[in-house]
């Protein structure tokens, strides 16, 4: 760090080290700042605050950039398996064919449950939401391996991995009563899931191949997205050396809260909302529009993106395709695209960057392969996971990490006494 930024504070003047990451962000690193000034940053939400270095994922929202160790997220989607993405996460490299074959191995034979985890799903209520037992499980699963300590991480990792969709199948048939269906070990990671969603001991499922694609799309698309709520909730837990188990349950129950995770099926039930009442979509557009009205389009501007999400373009693009070969009629779909193009057009959302993003389209295409709404949140939770290992794992091994801590400003009472 050569170069610095100069802090007046009450008169006094300090110099703050100030670094640059590799896509020239500029990075001011106040870890002193307390010691020398007796100052705080005051930041809601972290906003403004990096919380750590990460080679990982890359984002510039303003550009509409988003980029997974390097790689253009337009590179990998729809290119490559999820599960070879999933190890570009965690490993830093694409895997070599005979790295792809073994780690494809590895996860479908990690897919199969412990049988005293398969009887945990019989103490659930019919009506347990899918993420409560997501979470649930993946934070009991140190009971049942409880040699976590001293296990290679590695076989952590595919375990997580693979016996994340194993659980979240099971939870879909526990809420339905219907037997549980287990991994095959010819099928692909995605293709496994949607079997062990709809098939049954009566009836075979053969997982149309346009729906296999469509969800590996999707998982690789959710993967990672830098410092979010959950990913930042699973290095905060991670930074107390809490075991990989029960920070990615963490990072679940972070994803859970419908300011994170739930807003596409927010998405649909806008879309439902307006075709009901005739898909009048033109008289939505105006309400939200108008200052007084309660009402907002959702799937439309992000935190993070003040362009078009390169995502959503992306599951834009799958979402006609799959709707084509499958010969899916959808009003939804007409509908969500009549939204796009108003907002694509109108100054009102030009002038405030009010893009679709990429949950505007992922309900569609879940609703189209049959996903009930309550299980769109435990698919993001799919795909995001590797992202989750591969941070965890990075927070693990930087020598800066410290356990975390945020200071607060106390605007609470002065020093008082009680009444005697």
């Amino acid at each position: 760090m050569t170069e610095t930024c100069k802090l007046i504070l009450r008169g006094k003047e300090y110099e703050i080290p100030v670094f640059e990451g590799t896509e020239k962000e500029i990075g001011i690193d106040i870890r002193k700042l307390r010691d020398t000034t007796g100052a705080l940053t005051y930041d809601p939400g972290y906003g403004n605050t990096g919380s750590c270095k990460s080679g990982i994922t890359y984002i510039d929202g303003d550009k509409g950039i988003l980029r997974y160790r390097g790689y253009p997220i337009e590179s990998l989607a729809g290119k490559f398996p999820f599960s070879q993405v999933a190890y570009l996460l965690i490993y830093g490299d694409l895997p070599t064919p005979e790295q792809a074959k073994e780690w494809r191995r590895q996860l479908t034979l990690n897919s199969f449950i412990h049988q005293g985890m398969v009887n945990f799903f019989s103490f659930f209520p019919l009506d347990a939401h899918p993420m409560s037992i997501l979470s649930s499980m993946i934070a009991a699963m140190p009971s049942f391996y409880p040699n976590y300590e001293k296990e290679d991480i590695n076989n952590i990792i595919v375990r997580v991995i693979g016996q994340a969709k194993t659980i979240a199948a099971f939870s879909y048939k526990k809420s339905i009563g219907e037997p549980y269906i287990y991994p095959k070990t010819d099928h692909s990671y995605c293709a496994n899931f949607l079997r062990m969603m709809f098939a049954s001991p009566a009836e075979e499922y053969v997982v149309p191949k346009v729906f296999e694609k469509a969800l590996d799309l999707l998982l690789i698309l959710h993967v990672d997205h830098e410092q979010n709520c959950s990913t930042s909730t699973v290095r905060m837990v991670g930074s107390s050396m809490a075991n990989l188990y029960v920070s990615v349950s963490a990072g679940i129950s972070a994803l859970w809260g419908r300011l994170h995770g739930g807003a596409n099926e927010a998405v649909l039930n806008m879309l439902e909302m307006i075709y009901k009442d005739g898909a009048n979509y033109k008289k939505y557009v105006e309400l939200a529009k108008k200052k007084d009205s309660d009402f907002r389009l959702m799937g439309f501007g992000h935190r993070v993106y003040k362009n078009y999400d390169p995502r959503a373009k992306l599951l834009k693009g799958a979402v006609d395709a799959i709707f084509a070969e499958m010969g899916i009629n959808d009003p939804l779909l007409e509908i969500a695209k009549n939204l796009e193009e108003v907002a694509l057009n109108d100054e009102y959302f030009i002038e405030r960057k009010l893009y679709p993003n990429i949950d505007f389209y992922s309900g569609i295409l879940y609703r189209a392969m049959g996903i009930p709404t309550q299980m769109f949140t435990v698919l993001f939770s799919l795909g995001r996971i590797p992202g989750w290992i591969a941070h965890w794992l990075e927070m693990r091994n930087d020598p800066d990490t410290r356990i975390h801590r945020p200071r607060q400003i106390y605007t609470g009472p002065n020093e008082r006494y009680p009444h005697t």
